[in-house]
């Protein structure tokens, strides 16, 4: 299967003051499509700049990131924009709702920034309402919705724009664990229909959901295994809202 994702000798770095911090040492790696990949690490590893980069939401020091046979590690931010808004669904462990809007609006953003028409935007909203299970929560707010709703929400959002990858950060982090299982499992499902996803987390019972983990330390991989054993859920996915 082809490579969605290539990285050759990425670079970043910071300066705090007089200081330069190399947050990223000449990380290379591959990510094919259809591909579940954790990337974890501790705090300071790189796992988050290398979350930014590969979300487009940051740009390399240096070497070469390709997603989809386009070199997106010189472009200019509105292009970083529109690759974003194409090709990557975001899900974070703060949900990112705006409060103002009911679930249904929210799940419906990204295609008013990709300029789909009202119709489209509803047709599309129906459908990944009701693949995460959230069709009688649709047109409540996010006040009125529990943690493991928000977060099916923002999941929701991250899947209307047909994204090419899924990039998820800490998506179980401000949820119980009970909850967290029942998150985990909607990502198994969502991989299970053809979805790249590409998890950061801490926390190795979230990465061993994972078919392939990779660790970072100190702004280098030390270590990129398949996961022989990925944890595999058999509850439906709207079990626990």
């Amino acid at each position: 299967m082809e490579n969605m994702i290539n990285i050759r000798n990425l670079v970043k770095n910071y300066r705090v003051g007089t200081i330069v911090v190399r947050a990223l040492r000449s990380v290379s790696v591959d990510i094919k499509k259809n591909e579940y990949v954790a990337i974890m690490g501790p705090s300071g590893s790189g796992k988050s700049t290398l979350m930014n980069i590969i979300g487009c939401l940051d740009t390399p020091t240096g070497g070469q990131y390709i997603l989809n046979n386009t070199d997106v590690s010189k472009l200019e931010d509105n292009q970083l924009a529109e690759i974003r808004n194409k090709e990557i669904g975001f899900v974070f462990q703060t949900f990112n709702l705006l409060p103002r809007y009911n679930a249904f609006e929210n799940i419906m953003l990204p295609m008013v920034y990709a300029g789909k028409s009202k119709a489209e935007r509803i047709a599309r909203a129906e459908e990944v309402v009701e693949s995460v299970g959230l069709t009688d929560r649709a047109l409540h707010r996010p006040n009125e919705l529990s943690g493991g709703q928000k977060q099916r929400v923002a999941v929701a959002r991250a899947l209307v724009n047909y994204p090419s990858i899924i990039l998820a950060d800490e998506p179980t982090g401000n949820l119980d664990s009970k909850t967290s299982i029942d998150i985990m499992n909607l990502f198994d499902e969502i991989h299970s229909k053809g979805n790249t996803i590409i998890l950061v987390t801490h926390e190795e019972d979230i990465a061993r959901h994972a078919h392939r983990i990779i660790r970072l330390r100190d702004g280098e991989i030390e270590s990129d295994k398949i996961n022989e054993n990925p944890i595999q859920l058999t509850a439906p996915a709207n079990a626990e809202k």
